[in-house]
């Protein structure tokens, strides 16, 4: 299949589509008739000669095929917005699109210079668009290698071929519990390794530091793949977890948290700058993995 333009046009109304879960949802984002946006998939579908959704009474699904084909155009969008960044640098231009892959619950890290990076940044790129996306751990470095992301900030233990690892800081967790758990008010002598394994543990999904941590049979009860989620838990009074030290800062000065023998239970995550190591970095890509690493190599920066 040769894209032409009127495909691009037909990929978008697809896109669309998928991204408001139905074609009623769709038809008002694009400000066209519902009837239209069902020409347009009907269109697209004998275009690629497979079905691409089921849609009725029982709602919007995408086929095991359309999942391929809308991942095929989310990359082929990619694509042409690199293609354009690409353009604009042979006419000797910053300008595009810059897509940057972040962790949560970063922002308040005073070791994370990512605001200051993107401050400099702007300074000797301003045309540049930045779109930047929270993703999960174990999907950031495979999606920058893949060219979703052009570069990403984060940490994970397991590297993967195709990626330039640059260290940046890192980041220290501890145990905590909410006021109201019984261990809040207790003396850290009193929580020993017995007692804690009896308490029930919020984890992490893909973090499997905390399973190895001090060998603990943590007694896991509740599981989250984002750390907003595992806080909430954890103030709620009924779960022990392991937070960022500067993510919990503030409870524990409201008096809402309390950290666990942190001189003994706890880890520190190394923060990485992912870049692509088998493709070749846009102008653009490369003024901001220089800036990234200038602020962080700053005096004010330590």
């Amino acid at each position: 299949m040769r894209v032409s333009g009127s495909d691009l046009r037909l990929l978008q109304v697809f896109d669309a589509v998928v991204r408001h879960g139905g074609f009623a949802a769709a038809a008002g984002d694009l400000n066209v008739s519902q009837s239209t946006i069902s020409n347009h998939m009907t269109a697209l579908e004998e275009r690629l000669g497979f079905v691409l959704c089921h849609r009725g009474r029982g709602g919007f699904r995408l086929t095991e095929k359309g999942r391929a084909a809308f991942d095929a155009a989310r990359r082929l969008d990619k694509a042409l917005q690199d293609f354009s960044t690409d353009v604009a640098s042979v006419r000797g231009e910053l300008s595009g699109e810059l897509r940057i892959g972040i962790l949560d619950a970063i922002a308040s890290d005073p070791a994370n210079h990512l605001a200051a990076a993107i401050a400099a940044f702007g300074a000797v790129a301003p045309n540049v668009t930045l779109a930047i996306a929270q993703e999960r751990p174990q999907d950031m470095q495979q999606k920058v290698a893949d060219g979703l992301y052009h570069c990403a900030i984060g940490s994970y233990r397991n590297r993967i071929d195709g990626i330039v690892y640059d260290r940046l800081y890192e980041e220290r967790h501890s145990l905590y519990c909410g006021r109201g758990h019984e261990a809040f008010a207790a003396a850290d002598a009193e929580l020993t390794d017995a007692r804690l394994a009896t308490m029930p543990f919020v984890h992490r999904g893909y973090w499997r530091e905390e399973d190895m941590l001090r060998e603990l049979d943590w007694r896991v009860e509740a599981t989250v793949h984002q750390i907003e989620p595992q806080l909430i838990l954890i103030q709620s009074g009924r779960y022990v977890g392991l937070l960022p030290d500067h993510y919990a800062a503030q409870g524990v000065a409201e008096g809402t948290l309390r950290a666990i023998r942190p001189d003994e239970i706890g880890y520190t995550c190394v923060f990485e700058l992912f870049s692509p190591a088998n493709r070749r970095l846009s102008d653009v890509t490369a003024a901001f993995i220089e800036t990234v690493k200038r602020v962080w190599a700053s005096p004010q920066a330590r």
